[in-house]
This record gives C-alpha cells, structure tokens and sequence, in this order.
C-alpha cells in the first residue's frame, strides 16, 4: 500500500544503512562535490548513454548528488509530476520554465494577477529576446480572447499574487488544451501539499521552495515540475544549457524543512482564519483576502479544488497612507518584510503602483496590507494587532 503524503515526507531523503556496520544517521548527508569520479571508463559510458536515456545520471557536480535525487522526489511526489528541476530561487524557476518553451516571435499569455517580477522578465529578456507578451484578467474567457495564432504558453497563479484570488484551473486547462498551449503555473502558495495544479490540467508547476518547503527563511530556492516526459525534456535541455546549480547544503535545509511542511501549513492556517475573523470586526476593514475563509468570493473554487490552507492572507483598511504606514509600524510581532512561508509572522504595506495591474483589485477599498501568520500562539498575534490598531483611532 503506497504510504500517506505525509508519511512520504517523514521519509524522503533518510541515509542508507552502511552495508559493515548496519547502522545510518537518519538525514542523508548534504553531497557536495564539483566533480564526479568513475571506477572505469565503461562506468562513465554507462553515466552518458543513462542521461541520453533520459534518466537522471550524473556526470558532474552541476547536476546534483543523491541529496538532490531526493528533494526532485520530494517535489515530484508532492505536484504528482514526471520529473522535477531545481533552481536557485522561485524567480530563476519562472525564469527556467519560461526559456524552455519560448522562442522568437511567440506570444505568452500571463494573468494579471501572476508575481510582479514576471513583468520584469518580460522585460528585460523576453522583449528583448522577441517573444511578446499580453496581459489579462485570469477567468477563461478572458485569456480565450487573448490568445493569437502564435501563442505558446498560458501563464497563470493560483491563488493571485498579494489579492490570494483563487482561479479555476480545469476552465483555463480547457482554454490551453483547445488551443494546444502550454499551461503553466506558479504553485508556491500550495507547494504541492494543499494544491496540486497538474492534477487539475496544467503542464508545468513552478515552485518557490523559499517559502513553506524550506520553511525556515533561511534558504533560497526553485524548482519547476513537469507532467508528462516531452515537456521533462524540453525543460531539461534548458535546465542544463543555463548553467543552474542548486548548493547541496541549501538542498539539504529543504529537506529538513519538507519533514514538518504538514504540521506548519496546518498550524498557519488555522491561525490565520482566526485572524481573518478578528480582522472582520474591524469597520475600517473594507475587504479580507482568503480564499479559506468562507467569505472570500473565491472560497467555493477553493472548497473544490484545494486540500487546506496556509498563512498567508491580505485585507484592505480604508484609511490614508499616514495612518496605514502608523499600523504597520507599530505592530510588534510581525517582522516587515517581502516573503512568507517562515515560521514567523510578517507584514507587508502594498505600494498601490503594485495592485495597479491587477483586476481583482478594486482601488476604493483603501491600502492593502498582507500578512503572513507563522507559529506564534495566535492569541498574541491578534492582541499584537488590536494593539497596533489604535493608531487609527484618530482617522
């Protein structure tokens, strides 16, 4: 009987039992090394003939050791993928996904709601490489009017960047599938553990093992998971020709972090929704973004299509820039800072230009404020917020 994803995660990546003594540490070591040794030459020709075989044989330290072997699993097992690439970070693996299937005079469709810097690859590389890009709202009719005669790729985010929107994926499966279009998308917000897109008829997950894989905000790192073998080439091709190189001790922490992955997603998420409730009473509060909780206009795709939560949630306070930034500044518990997916709590004040392009966002509503719920007892993250609230006491 095939064991439970989260016994899988308990097991991944433990040491073998030296064949004398009987006895393993239960890590695996982290495998460093530049350069990989054969005992004879027909050993090295048996490396090469397994890599055009399309398996994944090493033939230098670039490619990884056992220890990576072990984390492509774990992300393999966790998107329910053929094959998976790591990177040095979840931008390099949008950037990776990207070059393996865009070429001059393509056309990419990405939403809006996708991550920022996507528009920053777009460009300073993809414009200058001569692939066009369009942008629009993430619904499928939408992206269907979007979609010209050389349109290659359909790049999408669920749930959106900063607003959580939660987009129905089967529907805009259908779009890429009707037009032969490959559909990728970034994943970070479920990592595989409580949303699995390629189960749902996307092509390409994309992964920011920054966040709640590696758990610790100590690491930086990507990886971008292919369904089927055609496209595991393709990416694997690009993958090797662009020089990535993920360091083993960074493979290593992820690991350990993939270990308590269940338990954390569990604890921040309950956290949060209890916090998205807090947040409600407030009348300066003029919207919460969750898809979780049950308000959400998007819980309904959520309740369908999702197995949990995390800690990650936005809302709106319909105040002025002054007070928004007092609150910020006076919270004590939540560090001010870009990611998520740490054992900490952190905030963020959305710069307005960030939202500008995004249609889910309705500029009335005030500034948006994101929050991402760690492990403190929750308890002393809502007082630490009522707290911080009497800053706009004065409004």
């Amino acid at each position: 009987m095939k064991p439970h994803l989260h016994t899988f995660l308990q097991h991944a990546g433990q040491a073998d039992f030296d064949d004398k003594t009987g006895a393993a540490p239960v890590a695996m070591p982290p495998v460093r090394t530049s350069t990989v040794r054969f005992k004879t030459l027909s050993h090295l020709d048996q490396a090469i003939a397994a890599r055009q075989a399309g398996e994944r044989a090493v033939i230098y330290g670039r490619g990884g050791m056992d220890t990576h072997r072990a984390l492509e699993d774990v992300f393999c097992e966790l998107e329910g993928g053929t094959q998976a690439f790591l990177v040095p970070s979840g931008m390099a693996a949008i950037s990776l996904a990207m070059l393996s299937f865009l070429s001059q005079g393509d056309h990419v469709v990405v939403a809006d709601c996708a991550y920022a810097p996507v528009r920053t690859l777009d460009k300073n590389v993809l414009e200058r490489m001569g692939v066009n890009v369009s942008y629009c709202a993430p619904t499928p009719q939408a992206c269907q009017a979007a979609i010209q005669p050389n349109t290659k790729v359909l790049y999408v985010e669920s749930p959106g960047s900063l607003l959580m929107q939660m987009l129905d994926m089967p529907a805009l499966a259908a779009v890429a599938q009707a037009h032969d279009l490959i559909l990728m998308t970034d994943n970070t917000w479920g990592s595989g553990l409580i949303y699995q897109p390629l189960a749902l008829g996307a092509d390409v997950s994309i992964i920011a093992g920054t966040k709640y894989i590696g758990g610790h905000s100590d690491l930086m790192l990507g990886a971008v998971v292919a369904k089927n073998s055609a496209h595991a080439q393709q990416i694997e091709a690009c993958h090797y020709a662009l020089g990535f190189s993920v360091s083993a001790d960074d493979v290593w922490l992820a690991l350990r972090g993939v270990r308590t992955l269940p338990l954390r997603m569990q604890q921040s998420a309950a956290s949060a929704l209890q916090v998205c409730e807090f947040l409600a009473s407030w009348p300066e509060v003029s919207a919460i973004y969750h898809p979780a909780w049950p308000h959400d206009p998007q819980h309904a795709l959520w309740q369908r299509d999702a197995f949990g939560s995390n800690g990650l949630l936005a809302f709106s306070l319909r105040v002025d820039m002054p007070a928004a930034r007092r609150f910020v500044d006076a919270l004590r518990l939540f560090g001010i800072g870009f990611s998520w997916g740490g054992f900490e709590s952190l905030v963020q004040l959305v710069e307005p230009a960030a939202l500008a392009n995004h249609s889910y966002w309705n500029p009335e509503n005030g500034f948006l404020i994101r929050l991402h719920i760690g492990l403190e007892q929750v308890e002393d993250l809502v007082a630490d917020l009522a707290q911080a609230r009497q800053q706009l006491e004065s409004i």
